[in-house]
């Protein structure tokens, strides 16, 4: 059985702007983790492209996250034009399911970090009739709106404002990286689902990034969902296909309906991935694993494609309310 993939996190927007001095490339082939060549393979895809900033930018370029920011979204919205033959500009879950229909893959576009918006939750509406979907407060460093997993400290008052305004607007608030007071924090207030977008088990494998058993238990009870991240350092000391499979097994030993487990493979933000998994194409080895190792393909179409469009809807839902 061949199963769609809809990924909840990519950096392939950073890598394209060739902010970091890689070589000229486009999003139809590349030599990265992801191209649309390579993903038209694939039963149906679609890719949420994170534009991710950091006030870390100016040090590590000599950019700041403002001009960074404006970078990637230009060159993402100039790859998703110049494809129309291939993948469009989702806005919506109809707008994934009609291009499904229709044979054409989706964009998505997310926030991940909020410094290349100056922390400033007037911009947000803005760029929700942009296209964006999905938001985090921060990456690994303490801003504004909140701490991060590396540096503790829980949300601001300017954070929880954030946040609540974000969810008005039908946003996704993604708690990948945040810190677990933040965690905790946005808990309280949450008015929506709550996603952690690429983020793994933290029983399975002790890393900051992943997520306690309570934190995933919280976010199944915002009725959220957590995307699988392919980066090895997340998964295991020896990270494989199989290794990679113990995380969501652990997922659906917390959740045996399976219904808040979705995909979000860091692809092109991450250097090393398990042995078996090389990019966009691999997927469906993920799936094949999955299966091998005792997962219904019910389940596994819902957490390669279904959980993620639900809860996308979910968020509209709740702002229409």
């Amino acid at each position: 059985m061949k199963f769609p993939v809809f990924d909840f996190h990519c950096d392939t927007s950073l890598k394209l702007s060739r902010v970091e001095n890689d070589g000229p490339a486009n999003l139809r082939c590349n030599s990265y983790h992801i191209d649309l060549e390579r993903a038209a393979k694939l039963d149906g895809y679609a890719q949420c492209f994170a534009c991710f900033t950091t006030p870390f930018m100016e040090k590590w370029v000599g950019i700041s996250p403002v001009t960074v920011f404006e970078r990637e979204l230009a060159v993402i919205q100039t790859e998703l034009a110049e494809n129309v033959d291939l993948i469009r500009q989702a806005y919506s879950v109809q707008d994934i399911l009609d291009n499904q229909g229709n044979g054409l893959m989706s964009g998505i576009l997310t926030l991940e970090g909020t410094a290349g918006i100056n922390y400033d939750a007037s911009r947000l509406e803005e760029l929700y009739q942009t296209g964006f979907r999905v938001v985090s407060l921060g990456w690994n460093e303490q801003n504004p709106l909140t701490g991060s997993h590396r540096t503790g400290g829980g949300l601001t008052d300017q954070g929880r404002a954030f946040a609540k305004e974000a969810q008005r607007l039908g946003y996704l608030v993604d708690v990948s990286h945040i810190s677990d007071e933040g965690f905790w924090d946005l808990i309280k207030i949450t008015e929506g689902p709550i996603i952690a977008t690429h983020s793994n088990s933290r029983s399975v494998w002790g890393e900051s990034r992943n997520l306690t058993d309570d934190m995933f238990r919280a976010i199944c009870e915002t009725n959220g969902v957590a995307g699988f991240n392919m980066c090895a350092e997340f998964i295991g000391e020896k990270p494989t296909l199989d290794t990679a499979c113990d995380h969501i097994l652990h997922f659906l030993e917390l959740d045996p309906t399976g219904t808040h487990i979705a995909l979000g493979g860091d692809l092109d933000g991450i250097d090393n991935m398990p042995e078996g998994f090389h990019g966009v194409q691999s997927f469906p080895d993920f799936a094949k694993a999955l299966i091998g190792r005792g997962v219904d393909e019910q389940t596994v179409h819902n957490i390669f494609w279904n959980n993620a469009l639900g809860v996308m809807n979910r968020a509209v839902c709740n702002y229409q309310k």
